[in-house]
């Protein structure tokens, strides 16, 4: 099993810059893809952002990119969502995921979730 932590979520302006962070314990080794997602209300969760295991390849929905960046640090078995440029649609919580196995980088299919960070973008 691999647990996943969300944090640095938060209220911004329009405009601003927010960096999330996202801890994995657990059996860790056997992480593939990480990614992260976002649901905002009345909406279905979407995924933003997808870095496989090396940090070589990336994935961007086309709502952020240019945006964001999605790194890892395989040493500190974390993932960041730099997040610049806010606008009030990004609002939304903010889900880390995990996945076990090897699948098409912009493929919606994980294996493991966090509890979620609230980002709040005000206008």
């Amino acid at each position: 099993q691999v647990q996943l932590v969300e944090s640095g979520g938060g209220l911004v302006q329009a405009g601003g810059s927010l960096r999330l962070s996202c801890a994995a314990s657990g059996r860790t080794s056997r992480i593939y893809d990480m990614g992260w997602f976002r649901q905002a209300p009345g909406k279905e969760r979407e995924l933003v952002a997808a870095i496989n295991w090396s940090g070589l390849s990336t994935y961007y929905a086309d709502s952020v990119k240019g945006r964001f960046t999605i790194s890892r640090d395989n040493a500190k078995n974390t993932v960041y969502l730099q997040m610049n440029s806010l606008k009030p649609e990004d609002t939304a919580i903010y889900y880390c995921a995990a996945r076990d196995r090897l699948d098409e980088l912009g493929s919606p299919e994980y294996d493991y979730w966090g509890q979620g960070t609230q980002v709040t973008v005000s206008s």
